[in-house]
């Protein structure tokens, strides 16, 4: 067993395809087939089950890639103690539903740990998919939302994924209006002083039922809903049509800009919002300084 034959698994692991493992390290794709193989015959297990979509981490792969990715990560360590510390490359990613304090405490990791090179992946993506990149460990962290509609439903998911969910904190719902709307002066809204105004919730592709919704009253019945994929997106219809999203009501002025606010909705419901991590598995130095750096920018009590 190798370094290289470590970080080449790691790498189709992340990426979910030899091929584009092999592009993303510069070497062939043979050599990459050959020393997976290689590895899992010395180690006598199966890493990867092979699909015709690509590669999938099996159950065996997930325990003996978590002991990988440490491996790695103290072969890093050595090298930037006693090599050129500018050759070392930090590599960490995120899989995260729409937050503005997931993305500041990811800036936050990028800051701590900048380096001449570095790979970063921040993935603010659908519900199923932050379950499924944690799973197949394209990201160490992910970052997601239970409450009275879906708790049930994701947890089994995640505890099939052999994944553990640790809460940051609790948050009545909110919604985001524009500065400028009708109701952007009320204390608080109901669902009925908002039935008028488009309602914008984020896309979930063939997972798209309330279960995995990243809005909490997807459930209720709209004349008006506009479904999008990204958060620029969302704000700027926020904005234009007067519309209005269902959140924790956490909000970045920095990120979202002074034309968006955030208002109490007066419903009885909660959002429990909390880190996906692979069980039993030691994070990486990266890892830990995310969930630190998540402390800095989640409400406090």
């Amino acid at each position: 067993m190798t370094l290289q034959q470590l970080r080449y698994v790691v790498t189709v692991a992340e990426l979910g395809n030899i091929t584009e493992a092999a592009r993303s390290l510069f070497v062939s794709q043979p050599s990459i087939t050959n020393a997976v193989h290689d590895l899992e015959k010395e180690m006598q297990l199966t890493i990867f089950n092979r699909t015709n979509k690509g590669v999938v981490v099996s159950r065996e792969g997930e325990v003996f890639l978590g002991y990988a990715r440490q491996v790695l990560e103290q072969a890093n360590l050595l090298e930037e103690k006693f090599k050129n510390t500018a050759q070392a490359v930090p590599h960490f990613s995120v899989s995260c539903q729409h937050y503005s304090f997931a993305v500041n405490a990811f800036v936050d990791v990028i800051r701590k740990f900048d380096a001449y090179k570095y790979d970063f992946t921040l993935r603010e993506t659908q519900t199923y998919e932050i379950i499924d990149d944690v799973a197949n460990l394209k990201s160490e962290v992910g970052i997601l939302y239970l409450s009275s509609k879906n708790t049930e439903v994701l947890t089994k998911l995640i505890r099939s994924a052999n994944l553990e969910f640790r809460e940051l904190f609790t948050a009545k719902p909110h919604v985001f209006l524009s500065a400028s709307h009708p109701l952007a002066k009320k204390d608080a809204v109901t669902l009925e002083e908002l039935e008028d105004y488009p309602f914008l919730s984020y896309e979930q592709g063939e997972y798209n039922s309330f279960y995995f919704s990243e809005e909490l009253t997807s459930t209720m019945d709209r004349r008006k809903n506009i479904r999008v994929r990204d958060r620029a997106t969302l704000f700027n219809l926020v904005i234009g049509l007067n519309g209005y999203t269902v959140c924790s009501g956490v909000i970045s002025h920095e990120l979202n800009g002074p034309g968006i606010i955030s208002k109490p909705l007066l419903i009885d419901e909660y959002m429990k919002l909390g880190t996906l991590t692979h069980k039993g598995m030691t994070l990486s130095r990266y890892g830990e300084a995310y969930l630190q750096a998540l402390q800095n920018h989640i409400p406090k009590e």
